[in-house]
């Protein structure tokens, strides 16, 4: 499998395969942490979910990335984008903490877009700092 890799349409539909498989389960793992229900939410138009979600979606895709563009292999790949997603499940965790004086989950819960926006840029921004590092 190694030397199908080398061929260019081979190696990007096994990314976009595993890229894709990977995201739903990180995509799965953060609706655990969440107080609300995401596709229940997003099925009643809250749009503040929607931007945090799609904040972590682009956050995700840009660690795997940096990730694909740095790893000579598939597996290395996997590993460096895995321990980044974990950094910014990590930023999600301190955001909530930095802010004692409300929940970020239930001021997204109730569409508060402000805080989903803020949700948002942070998945973004944090996705590029820990991408540029894994290309350290």
């Amino acid at each position: 499998m190694g030397n199908m890799l080398y061929n260019q349409y081979f190696a990007t539909a096994a990314y976009f395969t595993v890229t894709g498989l990977m995201m739903i389960l990180f995509l799965s793992i953060f609706e655990l942490v969440t107080r609300y229900r995401v596709w229940h939410e997003l099925k009643q138009g809250n749009m503040a979910v929607a931007m945090a979600t799609g904040g972590k979606i682009f956050g995700i895709a840009n660690i795997f990335r940096y990730s694909i563009q740095e790893h000579a292999s598939m597996g290395q790949a996997l590993i460096g984008a895995t321990f980044g997603y974990f950094l910014l499940l990590v930023g999600y965790f301190i955001f909530e903490f930095m802010t004692p004086s409300y929940n970020i989950d239930e001021e997204i819960a109730k569409d508060n877009r402000a805080i989903g926006f803020i949700a948002m840029v942070l998945s973004i921004g944090f996705s590029y700092i820990i991408g540029a590092s894994l290309t350290r």
